[in-house]
């Protein structure tokens, strides 16, 4: 907004918007004036929207607006890292190694570090499991400084040799300007969660310039409900997006292939080995990726996470250069089957042609990436797991091509190539439609369907056997705060224990007599009585029924202690900090229709059943109600 303001006779004067304010004594004033302007604005719209303009339409037309948003938060995003780049390392010679390989990632990190401490101090979240948690615990609520801070700081990480991926930080961005949409237009939740999945939709649709495939991921692994009401808004975001897309980076696919051969069925027992390979690499990716985070979750500053994650990396980096970045043209490299992207840069250039060679190196590649991308994480960059994915999965499927080709057989090097890129964003991000959609889309590969399916299948039906939540949600499924497409789970996931904790229940201490807990009794409503201590801890509980027998015997009132009626609490106790679903499964178990909270020993109220029941009810009609 527009702001032209001037001083006479000790007075402010404001022109804002052809509005002229006077009487202001502060520039404060005149910001409060101003935003107070914008609100009586806002209401008006609102209330001609509600008279003139369906909610369908509405959000049909708020999901075109997200999805134009989303393509120009891609194309920022991208070109940001291209440019930086490019100032940093295409200067370099091929055939030589280079020293700065080893300090760009420190500098990287540092500047995400200054830039989240410092500037916004704020966390950054990692992409599409902050999408998540938003859609579980917060109501699909994303904090504004979403919509700028994930592009810089990703940004930031990929250019100086982060080397992660930019498609988790575009769909967090453009996650979050629905969000905000959403909430300044005062929508719903349910119209909120609809327009933070076109969000989501319009991003994966924009980076990879995959409509169709960005449809499915909204449905496969942001978990967002398909009806006929939600299809529309998502398929005018994901065109949207991926116009903008296509009008600023061209309409080429992402990752061209030159020659495509068709399904051979001879080859069906290679592609079910590549897709039982992809299944153990993507369970190896998951399980050094948490046990880098938990080793780095035991360094408590941040300073030494940088020196420690930026070495490791810039050394990783320096001995193997392909890893740096999100590996964009690696992956081409692999697509055309090419070996020489993994020389490059190297103090082995002189081997890339011995075939031993190149095996040793494109496994160690597959390896170490694994490890760069973790530490990358963990020593604070941001970043996605997308491209990781993409490269692991092109690299694993070049280097299988290349050693059954090397014992005899003659298979395509470029169809493992890319089939092999489905299998690991099936394994590690846990969607093998998304996988079949992507790659199809992306590549031009459609002739390839059949092996798609068959190794994104096999390789998630892998990957499920040893870990069976991805790395997007393996932490909020431990905390309980996933939602998925199990719909008890999904509800039972949105609500929260400390807005059903009841505390109108009266309190009996431990050192009173059953004539105490009686005069308690005619002041209560409820059959239920906490025993506590001096400390507010919670030693028992009374239950009405259990004493009805001696309660009207009066010459008892002085000589039952509470200690000898109470009964011991452990098996009904439930902590302030279970999940809803643990607490159902306790109701499950007990039978009973309180429960105790606590937060550690402290006695906080109970839950009832029935209030638990009526919350889920109301959720469940919610979310029905098309």
């Amino acid at each position: 907004m527009f702001i032209q303001k001037y001083k006479c006779k000790d007075k402010y004067y404001c022109y804002t918007d052809n509005i002229k304010f006077a009487n202001v004594k502060s520039l404060s004033e005149i910001k409060y004036k101003t935003g107070t302007i914008f609100r009586k604005l806002l209401k008006r719209f609102l209330i001609w929207r509600i008279r003139h303009v369906s909610d369908r339409v509405f959000i049909a037309a708020l999901a075109v607006l997200v999805g134009i948003v989303a393509g120009f938060v891609a194309v920022i995003i991208k070109n940001s890292v291209h440019l930086i780049q490019g100032l940093l390392k295409d200067w370099f010679s091929s055939d030589s190694e280079n020293l700065l390989f080893i300090f760009y990632p420190v500098i990287g990190i540092f500047l995400v570090l200054i830039f989240v401490n410092y500037i916004i101090k704020r966390k950054v979240g990692h992409g599409i499991p902050t999408v998540l948690f938003s859609i579980s615990k917060t109501k699909g609520k994303i904090r504004p400084h979403n919509m700028y801070s994930s592009i810089v700081t990703s940004a930031l990480t990929v250019a100086f040799g982060g080397s992660v991926g930019l498609e988790g930080p575009t769909v967090a961005t453009g996650a979050a300007y629905g969000s905000n949409m959403g909430q300044l237009f005062h929508l719903n939740y349910k119209q909120i969660l609809l327009l933070l999945g076109c969000a989501c939709t319009a991003a994966m649709a924009a980076i990879f310039k995959a409509p169709v495939a960005a449809i499915v991921f909204a449905l496969e692994v942001i978990m967002l409900d398909l009806t006929m009401v939600s299809l529309v808004p998502l398929l005018l975001a994901s065109v949207s997006a991926v116009l903008i897309s296509y009008l600023f980076m061209g309409q080429n696919v992402l990752y061209p292939v030159n020659t495509v051969e068709g399904f051979d069925i001879s080859c069906l027992f290679f592609y079910i080995i590549l897709g039982i390979l992809a299944g153990f690499l993507s369970v190896y990716f998951t399980k050094m990726y948490m046990y880098i985070n938990r080793m780095f979750d035991k360094i408590h500053s941040w300073g030494i996470k940088l020196l420690t994650g930026g070495f490791i990396l810039g050394l990783l980096i320096f001995l193997m250069p392909v890893l740096y970045g999100e590996g964009y043209e690696a992956i081409n490299a692999a697509l055309s089957g090419e070996t020489q992207h993994v020389f490059n840069n190297t103090f082995y250039y002189q081997y890339q042609g011995e075939w031993a060679v190149i095996i040793i190196i494109f496994l160690a590649v597959l390896l170490f990436k694994v490890i760069a991308t973790s530490v990358t994480f963990a020593s604070g960059g941001v970043g996605g797991v997308f491209a990781p994915s993409l490269f692991l999965g092109a690299n694993l499927g070049l280097m299988f091509s290349l050693i059954v080709n090397g014992l005899g057989w003659d298979i395509s090097v470029i169809n493992f190539a890319l089939v092999g890129m489905a299998g690991l964003i099936a394994g590690i991000i846990h969607a093998p439609l998304t996988a079949i959609f992507l790659i199809a889309e992306t590549t031009g590969g459609y002739e390839l369907f059949v092996p798609l399916m068959i190794v994104s299948a096999i390789s998630y039906a892998t990957v499920k056997v040893f870990t069976p939540n991805s790395v997007y949600t393996i932490q909020l499924a431990k905390r309980g705060q996933l939602r998925t497409h199990h719909k008890d789970k999904a509800m039972l996931s949105m609500m929260n224990i400390e807005s059903l904790i009841e505390t109108n229940f009266k309190k009996v201490y431990e050192e009173d007599m059953l004539g105490d807990l009686v005069k308690q009794i005619e002041r209560s409503s409820r059959n239920i009585f906490p025993v506590l201590n001096d400390t507010n801890e919670l030693k028992g509980i009374v239950v009405l029924d259990d004493i009805r027998e001696i309660m009207f015997k009066s010459e008892l009132y002085d000589k039952v202690s509470i200690k000898d009626i109470m009964i011991s609490p452990e098996p009904y106790l439930i902590s302030i900090h279970d999940s809803m679903e643990k607490v159902a499964e306790k109701f499950q178990q007990t039978g009973n229709f309180n429960l105790p909270v606590t937060d550690g020993n402290k006695y906080i109220g109970f839950v009832s059943r029935a209030h638990v029941f009526s919350v889920y009810r109301r959720l469940i009609k919610k979310f029905s109600d098309d």
